[in-house]
């Protein structure tokens, strides 16, 4: 039989989680971390691999990536899960095998799950955590979720979901210590946490590998609602946005109240700081640099490169800025709505930062900036893609577009604050806002070159 390398390398390849797509690389080591307990000798082997990536640049230099590979495996081919097949090979644990994605696997999920209720005893290296309060079903199946990208997760019946974590990087990963923090708290804006696996890291540091967490079965996302709402005020020709019964202020409103509660009681569970004069002018550097390596990507941001720069000198100027936890990459997509309010979720931070930056505090008006460039998305994402023959209407629904935005912008930002914002936070805020906006321009010049003037728009209106 061929090495587990071979079939790794073109498994790895093309699984949606895998971040370096169009990227040349070679596995320079695969390290088993362990094997969670067994009940049940018949079934199949389970396993946990750690993976080890090396791409090499174009200039010489190198860069290395970690991805978490869960596998079982079987003596005999299995026809079911055919389709997540990794590859044959002679394991050293378990023999000549069939070995398949163990994510697509019921019996080899149900070795994890068995393993966060402690019903099979210690799994070793890995370490299941469990938060008090909530009794596990073993007897629910799992089901994986066909949409994750970065990650993969797995639903347990109704009762739990699980998030595995495929990128892997050595320390505290800001989900698990987030949602563990507010669910101590009894926060009621995150699904509350079940429990978390870890593994020790050769570095001695610790390996975030997978989380447990309330299912939120019946929940909306915050995206899809809000382009359900655009939708319906864009076919209602000759009504106001709160004249549709779509209208979306009200959840606009709740949102913005659930993220000030959220951000209260992070500041509460988390240090606070203060900065003032170097600390701060830290901050408008960095957006100035930022906006200097976006302009060759977008070079169309260059005829509104002196008014951003005269947003992000704003804030040189401020007295003090006061930083804590946040969520640190919020959006639409970031919330889900349930008959029990908002709930937010993905605390991991912006992906493409490094693990310690994502766990510096920052300034919660970071995650209001956020919320306001979605608001400001998500109507003119439908206005692109509205398909009406083009019948002379275009213009009415730029106008509908503003006006969703606007009206959904100020409804949550009110919410959020409950009071007018002083100048140094408009300050604040508007530099925020620009941040975020060039960001948008550079992704979406080199990912999705048809939206790029939606962030454009936004640039075009900063210091307006």
């Amino acid at each position: 039989m061929t090495h587990a390398r071979d079939h790794l390398r073109p498994f790895i390849e093309q699984a949606r989680w895998f971040g370096g797509k169009g990227r040349d690389f070679t596995i320079t080591g695969v390290r088993r971390l362990g094997q969670p307990p067994h009940e049940h000798p018949s079934g199949p082997g389970v396993a946990i691999d750690l993976v080890t990536l090396e791409f090499v640049e174009a200039d010489g230099t190198t860069e290395q990536d970690t991805y978490q590979v869960p596998l079982a495996f079987y003596a005999e081919a299995q026809s079911h899960l055919a389709h997540a097949l990794v590859g044959e090979w002679d394991d050293p644990d378990f023999g000549p095998s069939h070995v398949y994605d163990a994510v697509h696997d019921r019996r080899a999920m149900a070795a994890w799950q068995r393993g966060f209720s402690g019903a099979a005893g210690p799994a070793g290296a890995l370490q299941f955590h469990r938060m008090p309060g909530h009794e596990l079903d073993l007897a629910a199946h799992s089901t994986l979720f066909s949409g994750e990208q970065s990650n993969s997760s797995v639903a347990f019946g109704e009762d739990a979901l699980m998030k595995v974590f495929r990128r892997i990087t050595p320390g505290v990963n800001p989900d698990i210590e987030v949602h563990e923090v507010l669910t101590r708290s009894g926060s009621p804006h995150v699904a509350a946490l079940y429990g978390w696996l870890e593994a020790p890291a050769e570095d001695g540091e610790v390996l975030h590998l997978a989380m447990l967490q309330q299912f939120l079965r019946t929940a909306s996302d915050g995206w899809d609602l809000a382009l359900a709402s655009v939708r319906n005020l864009f076919g209602e020709a000759d009504l106001r946005a709160d004249e549709v019964g779509g209208d979306f202020a009200a959840e606009a409103r709740r949102l913005g109240v659930a993220l000030a509660e959220t951000h209260a009681s992070l500041a509460q569970e988390f240090p606070t700081e203060h900065r003032t004069g170097p600390a701060v002018a830290d901050l408008a550097a960095t957006m100035h640099r930022r906006l200097d390596q976006a302009l060759p990507a977008a070079p169309r941001l260059e005829e509104h490169a002196e008014r951003l720069r005269r947003a992000f000198d704003a804030v040189a100027d401020l007295d003090d800025l006061v930083v804590q936890r946040i969520h640190g990459d919020l959006h639409l997509g970031q919330t889900l709505r349930t008959v029990r309010g908002w709930k937010i979720v993905d605390f991991e931070g912006e992906p493409a930062k490094p693990l310690a930056e994502r766990l510096l505090p920052d300034s919660r008006w970071r995650d209001v900036a956020g919320m306001l460039r979605s608001f400001d998305y998500a109507p003119r994402v439908v206005e692109r893609t509205w398909d009406d023959n083009d019948d002379g209407s275009a213009s009415q629904r730029a106008y509908r577009a503003d006006e969703w935005s606007a009206r959904n912008r100020d409804a949550f930002l009110h919410a959020y604050a409950g009071r007018d914002l002083t100048e140094q936070e408009q300050q604040l805020l508007a530099a925020y806002v620009a941040d975020k906006a060039v960001y948008e321009t550079v992704y979406e010049t080199r990912n999705r070159p048809t939206w790029v003037e939606i962030p454009l728009q936004a640039v075009a209106r900063i210091g307006a």
